[in-house]
């Protein structure tokens, strides 16, 4: 039995109430005061306070403080008025019990309010964390790009003095040929003039003059033959060179080795590459990153936390054509599917998911719940509540500790009975 403090002081004023109340050794925290605009209670074990109050008062701006074995409560009215009483004179059990109930339903309705407020709040505080994120993201991304593009245009500036310094070379070089080429000739030009001087014989009763015999026919034969000297050499043959690379060296044991499975995965890898840009050509638009499914999924998450399920479902998509082997692919977008009420839809991606996640194994088991789950709900919004309840019991099954995953399998049971017992 609780002992009642019937020992306390009070006095007021036209716009507040003071109230000092003993504990007489006892020690409250704030979790033993309850206050609402006309009924107050304190529950300090053993001791026990209650105070239907004369007139409301206001029980936001209300305070009380502990200290010295002692409570001290500042009440304000919410009319300036001066009170008989600090409590209800006259008021019978059934009166007393109403005014109970109803502050208790208030302070409940009050507290799921706050909840309610709260959890809005903090919605809003997720959903803004995310957009600053994504505005970052995307602020890096445009500055990486920024980056690449001025590369790019240094690089192209080089290439293009490069080339232009090629052409000025050839041009020297084209030019100082020619000029090899005139002196050539002049000098050849000379050597026949030495020649011809040096073949002449004079005589000393006639004008006449005699040349010497030369080889070969013609009147030109000397400049020819000249000419056949000095002839530069032809250019090199064109030839194909032949690189050997040195090939792979495994140090592991033949019988250790991968060199198989290494084999197939760059196999695999290639030709997916290969379906990818055969298949796939308007990504060709697309950067670099946003040909990543890992990725398109991670857009996907975030988009389905902001709420955007139908974009949510286009990264999934676009993900999904890029490897349509990630079961959590599938599962996310039957999550936006149920959203979105596409239930059908979310039939068909939880089950695909479900094939994807074979062997069943431990490392599977929360996605294997999920897919059952999922599934069993879009089929109980259909109404067959059959199906949906093997999906339960196949995800109850894999974790039997899920009581959520229980009592709705056991809400589907009792839908089934009662349908079976109208027809």
């Amino acid at each position: 039995m609780p002992l009642w403090l019937r020992e306390h002081s009070w006095r007021q004023t036209l716009t507040a109430v003071y109230l000092s109340l003993p504990l007489r050794g006892a020690r409250a925290t704030a979790a033993n005061i309850f206050c609402s605009e006309q009924y107050l209670k304190v529950s300090v074990p053993p001791f026990l306070f209650e105070a239907v109050l004369y007139a409301p008062i206001d029980d936001t701006n209300s305070t009380a403080k502990i200290g010295n074995g002692n409570i001290f409560f500042t009440l304000y009215k919410k009319e300036p008025a001066m009170w008989d009483s600090l409590t209800l004179a006259n008021a019978d059990k059934e009166k007393l019990q109403h005014l109970r109930e109803n502050a208790v339903l208030k302070a409940q309705e009050k507290a799921k309010e706050e909840t309610k407020a709260k959890k809005i709040t903090k919605q809003e505080h997720k959903k803004y964390a995310l957009m600053a994120t994504m505005k970052v993201e995307e602020a890096e991304r445009k500055r990486i790009e920024d980056l690449k593009e001025k590369e790019r245009e240094k690089v192209t500036k080089e290439l293009e003095l490069w080339k232009n310094q090629q052409k000025d070379g050839d041009k020297y070089k084209s030019i100082q040929t020619k000029e090899e080429l005139h002196q050539e000739i002049e000098s050849l030009k000379e050597r026949k003039n030495e020649k011809m001087n040096k073949t002449r014989i004079p005589n000393e009763g006639s004008s006449k003059t005699r040349l010497k015999s030369t080889r070969g026919h013609g009147s030109c034969s000397i400049f020819s033959q000249d000419l056949k000297e000095e002839q530069l050499p032809a250019p090199r043959a064109a030839a194909t060179i032949k690189v050997n690379f040195t090939p792979r060296v495994f140090p592991t044991a033949l019988r250790e080795s991968r060199v198989a499975e290494e084999e197939e995965w760059l196999y695999k890898q290639a030709e997916a590459r290969r379906i990818i840009n055969s298949d796939l050509s308007e990504l060709e638009d697309l950067k670099e990153e946003e040909k990543n499914p890992d990725w398109l999924k991670d857009k996907g998450n975030k988009m389905f936390a902001m709420g955007d399920y139908l974009g949510a479902v286009n990264a999934y998509n676009l993900a999904v054509r890029l490897n349509n082997k990630l079961p959590v692919l599938y599962l996310n977008r039957a999550a936006c599917h149920l959203k979105l009420r596409n239930l059908h839809k979310a039939i068909e991606d939880s089950s695909k998911a479900l094939e994807l996640l074979t062997p069943p194994v431990p490392d599977n088991e929360n996605a294997r719940v999920k897919a059952h789950v999922r599934r069993g709900t879009a089929f109980c919004q259909l109404e067959l509540y059959t199906e949906g309840l093997q999906d339960y019991e196949a995800a109850l099954k894999i974790d039997p500790k899920n009581k959520i995953i229980e009592k709705d399998a056991e809400k589907i049971r009792q839908l089934i009975q009662g349908a079976m017992q109208s027809s």
